[in-house]
């Protein structure tokens, strides 16, 4: 197994404790800031977490918020799991609809 590297992000925490309940109360604070965003984009910020962000808009959440970096961001390890294929007659497989997995038909032949 290896570990990953995720992040943690704590913005909507980060704008309760500041009192700050509404996304749209951040975007006029950005846009005092020099960051027009839309209502959108602002909602999508702060509910997931984003993965492409401008340094001037990190700094200027960072202001608003009056936080350093690592609390907006924390980094975190996940441990990732080795992903293994499996073949489509492997009867340890969980894949697909589980035991219910259709099995080979055999060919008798022959007189009966």
């Amino acid at each position: 197994m290896s570990a990953r590297l995720d992040y943690k992000w704590n913005l909507r925490e980060l704008m309760a404790q500041a009192g700050m309940f509404q996304t749209t109360q951040l975007r006029p604070k950005l846009a005092e800031r020099g960051i027009e965003l839309s209502d959108s984009q602002v909602y999508r910020l702060v509910v997931d977490k984003p993965e492409r962000l401008s340094l001037k808009t990190l700094v200027a959440l960072m202001d608003i918020l009056g936080c350093a970096m690592e609390e907006l961001i924390q980094p975190v390890t996940v441990a990732s799991t080795a992903r293994r294929n499996k073949a489509a007659g492997d009867e340890n497989s969980d894949a697909g609809v589980g035991a219910f997995r259709p099995k080979r038909a055999r060919i008798i032949t022959g007189e009966r």
